[in-house]
């Protein structure tokens, strides 16, 4: 059976390294190599029944490009992976869960609305929280160097989470 994996995150090279582009930074980590098509409001390949999907549509905008993939394809959305960035989770934490709260996350929320249900897996990628509540400026920044390495390990080390067969809950903590 076909499974979507969404990474999410934002097109462009000044969001390349930002807390929010999580989602495509594991991407790029976990398939360094994959040549994309262009289809969906998207870049998506496939590997084997796996569909990767990374959005073009901007965070806010992503279940546009979500919700023509699922339909093209075929796929309910109990077979959608979304991974995301996570505020509510600190950095060097993955934890996969199926639906639950969308806590602000507006990405998560167009999907929502566009598939019409929130039954979907999310792989959360934990950023933290900013001390000063600027969610927004926090976000878009870019992380540090040794906040990347943190992301890195915790990528590396949650990659079995995308594997079809795991029970949930699933979680991974770094340090």
């Amino acid at each position: 059976m076909s499974r979507l994996l969404v990474f999410l995150g934002n097109p462009g090279k000044e969001y390349e390294k930002t807390r929010h582009n999580a989602g495509f930074i594991m991407a790029d980590i976990l398939y360094p190599s994959l040549s994309y098509q262009v289809k969906f409001h998207s870049a998506y390949a496939k590997i084997g029944n796996d569909i990767i999907l990374k959005p073009m549509t901007y965070m806010n905008l992503s279940g546009t490009a979500v919700s023509e993939a699922a339909s093209f394809f075929k796929i309910k959305a109990d077979n959608i992976v979304i991974i995301h960035d996570d505020l509510e989770l600190e950095l060097g934490v993955a934890r996969l869960q199926v639906g639950g709260g969308l806590q602000g996350h507006n990405g998560l929320r167009s999907i929502k609305e566009r598939l019409g249900t929130d039954s979907f897996l999310r792989l959360r990628i934990g950023i933290g929280r900013p001390k000063h509540n600027d969610v927004r400026n926090y976000v878009t920044s870019n992380f540090t160097n040794d906040e990347r390495v943190l992301l890195e390990q915790v990528i590396e080390k949650s990659a079995f989470l995308l594997e079809s067969d795991q029970s949930l809950p699933k979680e991974v903590k770094i340090k």
